[in-house]
């Protein structure tokens, strides 16, 4: 049994054809599925397919793109679906100083206001970071994120940043990128960290691991992402399969 630990099931190019997606995720032993927010409206939405499907839990958030769009109203609905009993996190939050979609020190007051808010109600973040290592593993330390347990989303760090992370509480979750040729780094972590500590995911509709690579992803495609860490790690996939998947129980709290 496998657990997507991060997917986008309410983008426009997974939702009409939501019901065959998940028919076929269950074919591949995919049982558990985080459906991820990254504003208001998706972060709803995330919330509704939960309430509808049990395989489906939620993450409510707002992106550090869309950071410029949390004022204190949408902090306030957060909090409130946040309370919801299949709401599990706190995400998708960080930093992207690669695209710079919204500015710098507006992104920078977003994560630190989403972290305090998941710290309010107890529950785990889940962290994009891109172009921005350093500094987010500084505000992670400087608020003490990682006291309720978090999720490095779609890890793309060298191995001693990940260390670092998991020193301050969080695990590393390992995406489609890892099956690709040049991904050095990402290979380099996924063979190296504790197992304890991994976790997987698909990102999908994007990121599409090998030998699929050009369409949309989707939660099924998961055990390439399996498949590739236990050929690194020289283990049977059904064991990689088993440990992401207690992985995932232990820090969404399912």
């Amino acid at each position: 049994m496998y657990t997507d630990t991060h997917a986008h099931l309410q983008k426009e190019a997974l939702k009409d054809s939501l019901e065959n997606i998940l028919n076929r995720a269950q074919a591949a032993g995919v049982t558990t599925i985080m459906c991820i927010g990254y504003d208001r409206a998706s972060s709803e939405e995330a919330v509704q397919l939960a309430q509808k499907y049990p395989q489906i839990y939620a993450v409510v958030g707002v992106h550090p793109h869309d950071a410029k769009e949390l004022d204190e109203d949408t902090l306030e609905r957060l909090y409130q679906l946040g309370r919801e009993p299949k709401v599990v996190a706190i995400g998708e939050i960080g930093l992207d100083f690669y695209r710079d979609l919204s500015p710098r020190d507006v992104q920078r007051q977003a994560f630190r206001q989403q972290i305090k808010l998941a710290q309010e109600l107890g529950k785990p973040i889940v962290v994009h970071d891109r172009d921005a290592h350093q500094e987010v593993l500084d505000t992670i330390r400087q608020e003490k994120a990682g006291s309720n347990g978090g999720i490095m989303h779609c890890y793309s760090g060298h191995l001693p940043l990940a260390i670092d992370l998991m020193k301050e509480g969080f695990y590393i979750s390992i995406a489609g990128p890892v099956s690709y040729k040049n991904a050095r780094k990402t290979k380099e972590v996924a063979a190296r960290i504790p197992l304890e500590r991994l976790l997987i995911e698909t990102d999908c509709p994007y990121l599409t691991p090998e030998p699929l690579r050009g369409k949309p992803n989707e939660p099924a495609n998961v055990v390439y992402v399996a498949q590739t860490i236990a050929q690194l790690r020289r283990k049977p996939v059904e064991e990689i399969a088993y440990l992401t998947s207690r992985n995932a129980a232990e820090v969404y709290r399912l």
